[in-house]
């Protein structure tokens, strides 16, 4: 079991190198890989039951205790990301499928890795937890109606459909997780270490099934999509930043929250994508995976240098 433990740990922390792999994978043997398509959502369910088996009651007793930080938090993520995806989608030319995939990945919340990397630049972890939960609870009726409200003009968007979906995919997997936690807790104690393994493994099929069903439109449109994904999670991070400065909250504050804006549940920006839009819709989610884990280790690698002043 410790080696187990041990290799979990190992493939956690090298999470982003796995994504590129298995991006590439999913690229050249498109044959193979699509054929995970039918199971993304299935593969986002287990991630999220494994979130759940972490949660504890101390992560939402720290919304009570700091109600305006988290609420920026949350503010800051649902307003910031929406709204420069919108912007990005009528600055740079694109397909209304990449333009409804842009804003349904901005419209997403917080994604779990936003708590890893807010730990390595020496923010303040608990607040980045408290947003996340906050975000992912919130995130089946936030966000069938800010895609609803901004992509409709592109694709047409069953936010209802998109509710009930949410709620299978994040809140019930969840619930399932904290269940089995306050239930079998030494069952779940024993687990925990194997949890980054089973995540990275989700993620990465996920990818692969996504670039590999898209395969045509990458080699169309890729490097646009890229930029625009660049564009957005750096902005993100940058806007973030800038929003917990203007609250006057300290530096580790601005830390987990531009981390947190920054970062999307880019799972369930595929899952919802290919489910309600299309393969190419999925696109921007997928690379959003990609870049997001290698700029979220940059950055909390420049802010672990940065002390308040």
């Amino acid at each position: 079991m410790k080696i187990l433990a041990n290799f979990s740990a190992f493939i956690g922390k090298t999470f982003a190198l796995w994504v590129i792999i298995f991006a590439v994978l999913g690229f050249l043997f498109p044959d193979t890989f699509k054929q995970l398509t039918p199971y993304i959502v299935t593969l986002l369910g287990i991630i999220m039951f494994g979130m759940g088996l972490t949660l504890s009651l101390d992560d939402f007793k720290e919304v009570g205790k700091r109600p305006f930080e988290v609420l920026i938090g949350v503010m800051s993520q649902f307003i910031i990301m929406p709204l420069l995806a919108v912007l990005l989608t009528r600055i740079i030319p694109m397909s209304p499928e990449i333009a409804a995939g842009v804003i349904l990945v901005g419209c997403c919340p917080g994604g779990t890795s936003s708590n890893v990397m807010t730990y390595l630049s020496k923010g303040d972890v608990a607040l980045s937890v408290a947003c996340t939960s906050v975000t992912t609870l919130t995130a089946p009726l936030v966000t069938p109606f800010l895609v609803w409200l901004f992509a409709s003009q592109y694709l047409p968007v069953d936010a209802t459909a998109m509710f009930i979906s949410i709620l299978k995919v994040i809140l019930l997997p969840l619930a399932l997780g904290f269940l089995m936690q306050r239930l079998l807790p030494s069952i779940v104690k024993s687990a925990v270490p194997v949890l980054p393994l089973v995540s990275v493994v989700g993620i990465v099929l996920i990818v692969a099934a996504v670039v590999g069903a898209s395969k045509g439109a990458i080699l169309q449109s890729g490097l646009m999509i890229f930029a625009v994904v660049v564009l957005h999670n750096g902005l993100g991070y940058l806007l973030g930043f800038f929003a917990a400065q203007a609250s006057g909250l300290s530096l580790s504050k601005r830390k987990a929250i531009a981390i947190e804006v920054g970062m999307q549940n880019s799972g369930l920006g595929a899952a919802l994508a290919s489910s309600y839009f299309s393969p190419v819709a999925a696109v921007p989610s997928a690379i959003f995976s990609v870049w997001h884990n290698i700029s979220g280790a940059l950055l909390a690698n420049y802010f672990a240098g940065k002390e308040e002043a």
